[in-house]
């Protein structure tokens, strides 16, 4: 396994020092464009995407039975990742009257099928949980989130909680 790791390791300093490479040979305004792309998606991830998840998954955790909060919350991410990828073009910027071929295809229905084929995926998922927790016979626990059987923990601190989670003794 540390082989593949490091081949693929090495493939992809390999493809970024490729991908530098092509870069530095752009001009200033490119140069320009691209580090305005690169930092205005860090913002954007970090200003919008990751409290948006964050909140959404505290809200699912009180709100969803355990076996569905695992699917639904992936399934936002993924949703949430491509929408922020596909705003450019779901909003048409930089479209132009005198090219029509630029950004010519229905890309809101793409997005559609893609937040159908999501949604469709979280439903699946959300089954699979459910019989999983219903084929171990947890009933009250469905999806068999078994953190209510740890105790808290005691002076030991996270070692207790550790050794109970796993079976163990605490002290």
């Amino acid at each position: 396994m540390r082989t593949v790791r490091s081949i693929l390791g090495l493939a992809g300093v390999g493809l970024a020092a490729v991908g530098l490479w092509k870069l530095l040979g752009q001009d200033g305004a490119d140069l320009r464009d691209a580090l305005l792309w690169l930092v205005g998606g860090a913002v954007v991830h970090d200003a919008m995407l990751a409290p948006v998840v964050v909140l959404v998954g505290a809200v699912v955790m009180r709100v969803l039975p355990v076996w569905a909060r695992m699917p639904v919350v992936a399934g936002f991410v993924v949703l949430g990742s491509a929408t922020l990828m596909a705003l450019p073009v779901l909003g048409r910027f930089g479209a132009r009257e005198d090219n029509p071929t630029l950004l010519d295809r229905d890309y809101v229905g793409g997005w559609l099928v893609l937040a159908l084929l999501t949604t469709l995926g979280v439903a699946v998922g959300s089954w699979w949980q459910r019989r999983q927790s219903a084929s171990r016979g947890d009933e009250d626990n469905p999806g068999g989130d078994r953190a209510h059987d740890v105790p808290a923990a005691d002076g030991n601190g996270f070692r207790a909680a550790r050794a109970a989670a796993e079976g163990q003794s605490g002290t």
